[in-house]
């Protein structure tokens, strides 16, 4: 993505697009990562012709990381974290450091794919073994494209390492569950430089140096959330939506009680010393996952023909692990049904609808967990992401949390990422109010106002035992 940033200007131009698709090998699900690498350096080279570059920044998933050898070359394609190495590490953790003490550290919410738990499920493997340093995806990139190592602050919270009131290590921590902090790069902050493009990059990608790359938030959602368009005092949730779902609250400091771990709320840090206090979604996946299974169908239509079916006929939870591979989703949505006692979705039209309306809910309990576990009252929903296209989730939003949501911007985190950068050159003022009125007055916005009352919701999420 190219963006343009000046006074009162703020736009995104699309300069490539290219797959991403995870490789299942014996034994493990891995990223392709010099394919990215290469979509990489073909997107430098088409937004090189689009206008001269002033700067890069790089944003990706987190957690994942690969491992670099004592010449710094990488150990073997990163592992997917939908693989399944984790499965039965995290009781091993807790015998070591209670979950209670572990989320009183970290402020992380408990998931099987946490750095932390890849690390440990690691231990004795050749690769983590021959490792002498650890880069967290979008921190590898960067490493590839400069020759600089560095660990970017908003994506490192979320290995289950970083004490969030402090913002650094807890050296305490790693050392009582065997993990060696040194291999990991020296902490980087959003707006610090990270090098410039090397030479055989600048002659790979047809760029002209010397052509900065700058530390932007580089886990997505926490650019996402940079780029949330919420004026100056305006007390609001976001839900960041694509594959996943990442629901809650901009907070100045984590909140670290049993009462959040047991809700599984996390602590992520964000931009300017905010905290991303959110609960993880499996989100958009699960229609993604039931398209692929159907061949693809025409989205639009089958949408219309899901805003016509029987509203919360059947739920499911929508962060249930069973859901977390790639495979059938439209069986495992049925079989979903069928165990809690909700009747199993006759079309493929009720199943997008089971699927959204579960999604909703899931949106109305995090957005109302969060605010009560908080005690941080809000009045309006922002939405954004890729969900932010889909009407129909965006007004069931609006219904099930009893709110305004706001949809949009759809790339907000190439946004979030492209207004730090600016900011770092002097292209914006310098709070990030600046940057969020930049988004609420250049981009597209759409508001849904809440239809109904609470109580078919209130019923719905009874019949799933969460009430």
């Amino acid at each position: 993505m190219v963006g343009r940033v000046g006074p009162g200007t703020l736009r995104l131009t699309e300069a490539h697009r290219f797959p991403n698709r995870p490789v299942r090998l014996p034994g493990a699900l891995h990223w392709d990562v010099l394919a990215l690498y290469t979509g990489v350096l073909d997107g430098l080279r088409a937004a090189g012709r689009l206008t001269p570059l002033t700067s890069v920044g790089i944003d990706s998933w987190a957690v994942d990381h690969g491992l670099l050898d004592a010449d710094g070359a990488l150990l073997g394609n990163p592992v997917h974290y939908r693989d399944t190495r984790t499965e039965g590490v995290a009781e091993r953790v807790w015998a070591t450091v209670p979950a209670a003490e572990l989320y009183a550290r970290t402020g992380i919410q408990y998931a099987p794919f946490n750095t932390l738990y890849q690390l440990l499920a690691a231990r004795d493997s050749p690769q983590l073994a021959a490792a002498r340093q650890v880069l967290l995806i979008p921190d590898l990139l960067t490493y590839w494209l400069t020759g600089t190592r560095g660990t970017e602050l908003t994506n490192a919270s979320t290995t289950q390492l970083i004490d969030p009131n402090t913002r650094t290590w807890d050296g305490e921590l790693a050392r009582r569950l065997g993990i060696d902090l040194t291999l990991f790069a020296p902490l980087r902050h959003p707006g610090e430089p990270s090098g410039h493009l090397l030479p055989a990059v600048l002659a790979e990608t047809g760029l002209t140096g010397p052509l900065p790359l700058t530390t932007v938030a580089s886990h997505d959602t926490a650019s996402a959330v940079a780029a949330v368009p919420a004026r100056a005092g305006e007390r609001f949730a976001y839900i960041c939506t694509g594959t996943w779902s990442l629901a809650g609250l901009e907070l100045d400091a984590p909140v670290l009680t049993e009462a959040s771990r047991r809700a599984n709320f996390t602590n992520e840090l964000g931009l300017d010393a905010t905290v991303r206090y959110l609960r993880n979604i499996m989100g958009l996946w699960l229609l993604q996952e039931c398209l692929r299974a159907w061949d693809e169908p025409n989205l639009p239509q089958l949408l219309s023909k899901a805003a016509d079916s029987e509203p919360l006929r059947s739920v499911v939870d929508a962060s249930d692990p069973a859901f977390l591979t790639p495979g059938d989703m439209p069986d495992r949505i049925a079989t979903a049904c069928r165990a809690t006692g909700h009747p199993v979705p006759r079309s493929r039209a009720a199943t997008v609808r089971c699927v959204l309306d579960s999604l909703a809910l899931a949106h109305r309990r995090a957005v109302l967990d969060a605010q009560r576990l908080a005690d941080h009252p809000v009045d309006v929903v922002h939405l954004v992401g890729g969900g932010a296209r889909n009407a129909l989730l965006c007004q069931l939003t609006a219904d099930a949390c009893g709110l305004p949501v706001i949809a949009g911007p759809i790339e907000a985190a190439a946004l979030g990422n492209v207004l730090v950068q600016a900011r770092a050159h002097g292209d914006t003022g310098p709070a990030l109010t600046d940057l969020r009125a930049l988004v609420a007055d250049a981009q597209p916005l759409r508001r849904y106002e809440p239809r109904g009352t609470p109580e078919a919701w209130q019923r719905a999420e009874r019949r799933l035992g969460g009430a």
